[in-house]
């Protein structure tokens, strides 16, 4: 099925709204489980983006999920689409917890590999209904294209760092 570009005339900013509140809910697990000092004493690859860059990326990434699942939220034969998007936004906001809040790393990096699982049938199932929001869910593919290989190179590289005295 080739992919439909629909117009911003219908575009259902209440529905969009409701996508955006639950991706804050998922943001807020970042305020509640800060990476903190137990993190920040972790060996981790030259290649890690700056601190600064998450935030700004994830904030990037959740606005446009919730625009995206908008634009797929009210179209026929959505129901992949939605059931991906709602396992993502789960698995997204479990990974937080898991890993700093709890700091299983090993676990974090299996919630990871299930999250980039959901992201792409996300991915497959927004292009088969809007171009768009396709288009919108490309730059969380890209982050999880990185996000995924540190998780599993600190998980790696800090063997016993879970459970550090300091919780």
């Amino acid at each position: 099925m080739t992919p439909e570009i629909a117009g911003a005339a219908g575009f259902d900013w209440q529905l969009a709204f409701l996508f955006l509140i639950a991706s804050a809910a998922a943001g807020l697990t970042g305020v509640l489980f800060k990476p903190g000092a137990w993190y920040e004493s972790l060996v981790k690859p030259d290649w890690r983006p700056k601190n600064w860059m998450f935030p700004v990326a994830w904030t990037t990434i959740y606005v446009l999920s919730a625009l995206a699942a908008a634009r797929v939220a009210p179209l026929a034969g959505n129901a992949y689409a939605m059931a991906f998007w709602a396992m993502q936004i789960a698995l997204n906001t479990l990974w937080t917890p898991v890993f700093f809040g709890a700091r299983r790393m090993g676990l974090s990096v299996a919630v990871m590999g299930l999250l980039c699982c959901a992201v792409l049938g996300m991915l497959w199932t927004f292009w088969s209904l809007d171009g768009w929001a396709f288009t919108m869910i490309l730059p969380y593919a890209i982050w999880l294209g990185l996000a995924a290989p540190l998780n599993w190179r600190v998980w790696r590289d800090n063997p016993g760092a879970n459970f550090s005295a300091e919780a």
